[in-house]
């Protein structure tokens, strides 16, 4: 591929999360101006760990991050599993569970990846905080944006990275419910004191249908905390209520064993409480026009799949990289799209092929999840093993053509 004489390409980004910025990153290094829009006041910093690995580690590698990052790692060195009375089941590292790769692989705070995201791009990409896209009219030759604050602007290409809700989604492709995939778990998450001696390490409680985690890491005085339980119907009617929201959390969660009471406790008094549900996004086409879909808004891999941030790093590398080579847009989104779906669709699919050790949702599972924690022999070894072998192969089932040395 070569690259092709053509007029600077304005693009504007809608999200400033994770895909955004990768994106941004790429996209300016290939000459394009670049705009990234964000709802939030700020860059969000802290947050909980996420991980890199497989062919998101090359990427991150050829964005010359992988220094900084290394010396954020959390290193997580264990997980243990207790059961529904609290008692100490047995513990696996990692990578046992994830099909990672000890001494490889990255585990980074969420806000961590984000600043070594934006670092490059300060004084070269133009960032629009506390607004957002409220129209857009793509006339085939140009596409003409209405923000909420009132700005107008017209760019030659926009691209929604603004996740599993994504605004630009719907806008261009209609309602989220046709895309929508419900995994059938609620989950809360939070920040809580660290009065339970943990480090490097999380714990999971659970109970057939429910969990409490603690995970620990960085900075030492702060743990994580999550509930999470299975539910038929997503709770649309608690995501615009705070109270409803721990109201039903707090609700599945009376027992008086482990740490629970204490996580209940937190999770009504925290002042930073996520709550979503557990899902997907399936559709059968990421772009429309000149607007194109990039990160969750894609494709979200849900967190079960431990693959989010990883596979957004990918796709935003894939699609700067195809727009690069092609100086029509539409075949640069038909080349990416072919390039990164199946990619994309091997890593969603790790969300419900090995779930049942992290949340098993049947007494069966869960008696057998802790059946074989409880042998430190060859049953639990290879149980592991065998989930490890097929997270790693998803996570690295992408070679990544060298886009910089091909244009």
């Amino acid at each position: 591929m070569n690259t092709v004489s053509r007029p600077t390409r304005r693009v504007l980004i809608s999200g400033a999360s994770i895909a955004g910025p990768a994106l941004a990153y790429w996209l300016d290094r290939y000459g394009f101006q670049v705009t990234v829009l964000e709802k939030a006041a700020a860059v969000r910093g802290g947050g909980y760990a996420i991980d890199i690995r497989g062919t998101a580690r090359t990427v991150v590698k050829r964005m010359g991050l992988l220094p900084r990052l290394r010396a954020a790692h959390v290193d997580t060195r264990r997980i243990t599993f207790v059961d529904p009375v609290g008692q100490t089941i047995g513990s696996l590292r990692p990578e046992q569970m994830t099909g990672g790769e000890a001494g490889l692989d990255l585990e980074v705070r969420r806000g961590d990846l984000a600043d070594a995201l934006h670092e490059p791009l300060r004084g070269r990409v133009e960032f629009l905080f506390e607004d957002s896209i409220a129209a857009l009219d793509d006339d085939g030759n140009a596409v003409h944006v209405v923000l909420e604050s009132g700005t107008r602007r017209s760019f030659d290409l926009v691209v929604g990275a603004d996740g599993l809700h994504s605004n630009t989604r719907r806008l261009v492709l209609g309602p989220e419910e046709p895309f929508h995939h419900y995994l059938g778990h609620v989950f809360a998450g939070f920040t809580l004191p660290n009065e339970f001696g943990l480090a490097h390490e999380g714990v999971i409680w659970n109970d057939m249908g429910r969990g409490a985690v603690l995970y620990a890491h960085e900075p030492a005085d702060r743990v994580h905390g999550f509930l999470t339980f299975t539910r038929d119907v997503p709770p649309f009617e608690a995501f615009r209520d705070p109270r409803a929201q721990r109201e039903l959390v707090a609700a599945r969660f009376p027992d008086q064993v482990w740490h629970v009471p204490r996580l209940v406790e937190a999770m009504r008094d925290a002042d930073d409480l996520f709550f979503d549900i557990v899902s997907q996004i399936h559709q059968p086409t990421w772009s429309h026009g000149r607007v194109v879909l990039a990160g969750d808004a894609a494709h979200a891999t849900s967190f079960l799949s431990g693959q989010g941030s990883s596979v957004a790093l990918v796709g935003a590398y894939v699609l700067a990289g195809e727009l690069a080579s092609h100086s029509d847009h539409t075949a640069a989104f038909a080349a990416y799209e072919r390039r990164m779906r199946p990619f994309a669709e091997r890593n969603q699919a790790l969300a419900t092929s090995g779930g049942t050790m992290v949340t098993p949702t049947t007494r069966e599972q869960l008696e057998f999840r802790n059946a074989l924690l409880r042998d430190p022999g060859a049953v639990a070894k290879e149980m592991a093993t065998a989930g490890a072998q097929t997270g790693r192969a998803a996570h690295s089932d992408l070679l990544l053509p060298d886009y910089a040395a091909m244009l």
